[in-house]
């Protein structure tokens, strides 16, 4: 089959558009594009997009489900809390959800059968909701050992930080690396880069655009926060590293200690460690990438 050329495609898209024009719009505005989608081509400065697969799709909604439960038992627990200070049952300890504050609840005794009915629908939806996730969360470790990511979220699962969860997230949303022409385009695809007021010779930054893929961004500044300690690599972190190539754990070493390093030299620049790990979450960017 013979590719379009600029002319067939100026054709075609006019054809298109013609027809779009019939029942209202701008016909100038449809020529002018027509030619310049013509034009591009013919200088071949045209970008092909990136079509997720079925398969990324179907991964990619089964983890924005999960995120769906996690903050539907956030908030079932922040109702649950809000309901039993109402009432007057403060609980002595800041360690919430931990198996003694469980046990406490349990514990608890009301004088009002309508008050015991409200607990125990806040109580057991909170444990329903807990369950279901830690199956969602188990399923999402099944997709990662699947063949169709095996073998990238073990590479990804050797940075510090990122486990499962991320690391599947990162593959599914962003399919193709390859797209990404360097690491500072995978940056400004997350938005983790700051906003630019730059005039003449005078440069000046402001914070992140906070548009973009705005989950990945988040799972990269959630992960972040671990570079916030200096340490060597965990046990559970050199158990996820087993059967990976010696240059890919050396990548991962060398990220650590980078990021690590780069936390604290903010921190005593005086940044606070919302700005630090944020500034981490942009380099780890492009280390993924």
């Amino acid at each position: 089959m013979r590719q379009n050329t600029s002319i067939d495609v100026y054709k075609e898209t006019m054809d298109v558009w013609e027809g779009a024009e019939a029942i209202g719009g701008s016909g100038k505005t449809y020529r002018r594009d027509a030619r310049d989608l013509a034009q591009q081509l013919r200088a071949e400065t045209l970008e092909a997009i990136h079509i997720p697969s079925r398969e990324d799709e179907a991964a990619r909604d089964y983890l924005r489900a999960r995120e769906d439960v996690r903050l539907e038992l956030k908030k079932t627990k922040q109702r649950l809390h809000r309901f039993l200070l109402r009432h007057g049952y403060v609980y002595d300890s800041t360690r919430y959800w931990t198996l003694r504050h469980d046990r406490w609840l349990r514990s608890l005794g009301f004088d009002r059968l309508m008050l015991k009915e409200t607990f125990d629908e806040y109580y057991f939806m909170m444990k329903g909701l807990t369950e279901k996730l830690r199956l969602m969360e188990k399923r999402i470790e099944e997709i990662a050992l699947s063949e169709a990511y095996a073998e990238r979220v073990q590479r990804l699962r050797c940075l510090k930080g990122i486990d499962y969860l991320t690391a599947v997230s990162i593959v599914s949303e962003v399919g193709d690396f390859r797209r990404f022409w360097n690491a500072e385009a995978f940056m400004a695809y997350l938005r983790v880069v700051p906003r630019e007021f730059s005039s003449g010779h005078k440069r000046r930054q402001g914070g992140i655009t906070k548009t973009g893929n705005t989950r990945l961004r988040n799972l990269l500044i959630e992960s972040s926060w671990h570079y916030r300690y200096k340490s060597a690599p965990s046990k559970r972190l050199t158990e996820r590293r087993e059967g990976q190539s010696a240059e890919i754990i050396a990548y991962a070493d060398k990220a650590m200690g980078r990021l690590q390093g780069k936390f604290f030299r903010l921190i005593l620049k005086g940044k606070t460690p919302q700005a630090a790990v944020t500034a981490v979450a942009r380099e780890l960017a492009g280390f993924v990438w």
